[in-house]
């Protein structure tokens, strides 16, 4: 079944019987997305909570220099939204793009409100998930002014393992904050040390 990982991500944090499943299911929309293709483009106003069920998603700024920074990448069992525009419906300042081929779900801001109301647990669970969004993004801001470019890659390996080896290597290096050129002579000398 199409919805299974979801499920499953949702019963980490709250239970629901087969109606309340049923009734869940009714307000989703998958959609696959080509590799290259935008969910959201920046200026947009944010509608949907995303979820990747197969393959991956970013999401990242560009700077007035033309420079692309990643916030965040949303691989199989993750989602991602621009919050900011998502819950103040104003327009946002992400590009969600797909790094490859990606089978996503989506619930829409409209749905989510009527869920609230159909089955209050989902309060709950959209509520943690905003907490563990918001402690994540604390701590790499926070890693981000104390830690080295080696120490941060560290932390990105750990957080996204599957990856590692099949991202563009330039992605990676836009997320822990450093230039392709650094990233690569970084990995150079850690792969000759270990």
């Amino acid at each position: 079944m199409p919805f299974d990982l979801l499920l499953n991500n949702v019963s980490r944090y709250v239970q629901l019987n087969d109606r309340e499943q049923e009734i869940f299911i009714a307000y989703l929309k998958p959609k696959n997305i080509k590799r290259k293709e935008f969910l959201l483009n920046e200026g947009e106003v944010c509608k949907y909570s995303i979820f990747v069920t197969a393959g991956c998603l970013r999401g990242y700024t560009v700077d007035k220099n033309g420079v692309e920074h990643v916030l965040n990448f949303a691989p199989p069992g993750w989602w991602i939204a621009d919050m900011y525009s998502l819950i103040s419906q104003k327009p946002g300042v992400l590009n969600i793009e797909a790094s490859e081929a990606t089978e996503t779900i989506l619930l829409s801001k409209t749905n989510q409100e009527k869920l609230y109301l159909e089955i209050p647990k989902f309060e709950r669970f959209f509520r943690i998930l905003t907490e563990n969004s918001l402690v994540a993004n604390q701590q790499r801001i926070v890693d981000n002014m104390s830690l080295t470019a080696e120490e941060r890659y560290s932390i990105f390996c750990k957080r996204y393992p599957t990856l590692i080896d099949h991202l563009p290597q330039k992605q990676i290096a836009s997320y822990i904050g450093v230039t392709p050129e650094f990233f690569s002579r970084m990995r150079s000398a850690m792969l000759r040390r270990s």
